[in-house]
């Protein structure tokens, strides 16, 4: 697959998995509608800060953009499976579970 077919591809995934427009995803990264539009339609490559910008929209890295859906490179197992198990905690659950977790950290 060429790269800009996988570009186009990732980027129009991502935004169905958060339900962004290309209007939407336009307002977050700063970016025309035409220059998402053309990134999508396969006719250009954004550059790397471009890139970077949608990925903070999407709230991933670089990394996780290139490396697909559920994969989280440079993690071990065990902080995949947090991850993982992270991802399907409710608000209340991530704060509770946060505030146990920082209370096992050991004060210097």
């Amino acid at each position: 697959m060429r790269l800009e077919e996988y570009v186009a591809e990732r980027v129009e995934e991502l935004c169905r998995e958060h339900k962004y427009t290309r209007y939407r995803l336009a307002k977050l990264t700063g970016l025309s509608q035409t220059a998402i539009g053309n990134i999508i339609k396969k006719k250009t490559l954004p550059t790397i800060p471009n890139l970077e910008k949608i990925c903070e929209a999407f709230g991933i890295s670089l990394a996780q953009f290139f490396a697909g859906e559920g994969k989280w490179p440079g993690l071990s197992k065990a902080q995949e499976e947090l991850v993982q198990t992270w991802a399907l905690l409710d608000q209340e659950e991530r704060r509770i579970l946060l505030a146990f977790i920082r209370s096992l950290k050991k004060e210097p």
